[in-house]
């Protein structure tokens, strides 16, 4: 996985730029996410790397099968990944691009893990002290976790603030091990 995206990463900060120059990083995010869920389709997926199929044949395929939403741009970025052999990164470039482009818009992403569901109130003190912590607007992806037994764990880049029992809990059990 850190070897995709470690290859991806160029491609995606290339598109970046050149979304920001252009003004059209929606466009160019449209683009990457479905060119993102049309290399991982099963079918495509057979196609990559297989001896049989040229890789003249996979990007005509690709082309042809996006054709009405890919610009000339996204073309061109869709052949040079083929030529190159890196169409399997296609979903990493998509998630590295919206990286770039909450950072560009300042708004960070986070992932917040709740024992419960969270009510519409919760969520907004949550969202609001996050803001406040980071700086930054958040745009919050919420899922409920059980196992979490009670409380948050909000993972916000590589920071993770895990406030849940569970959590507390294990944090108790090695420390009496020890």
């Amino acid at each position: 996985m850190a070897e995709a995206i470690t290859v991806a990463r160029p491609y995606a900060e290339a598109v970046f730029k050149l979304a920001v120059a252009k003004n059209v990083l929606s466009e160019w995010s449209r683009m990457l996410e479905y060119a993102a869920r049309l290399a991982e389709q099963e079918h495509i997926k057979q196609l990559i790397g297989n001896p049989v199929v040229s890789m003249k044949q996979l990007e005509e395929l690709l082309l042809e099968v996006g054709k009405n939403n890919f610009n000339e741009d996204g073309r061109n970025l869709l052949t040079l990944l083929v030529e190159n052999d890196r169409v399997n990164v296609l979903p990493q470039i998509s998630q590295l691009f919206e990286q770039l482009k909450a950072q560009h818009e300042g708004v960070l992403e986070a992932k917040i893990v709740s024992a419960f569901a969270i009510n519409d109130k919760q969520l907004k003190k949550l969202i609001s002290d996050l803001e406040q912590k980071f700086k930054r607007k958040i745009d919050a992806k919420v899922s409920v976790d059980p196992e979490l037994i009670g409380g948050v764990k909000v993972e916000i880049g590589d920071e993770i603030l895990d406030t849940s029992v569970r959590a507390k809990l294990e944090s108790m059990a090695v420390a009496l091990k020890s």
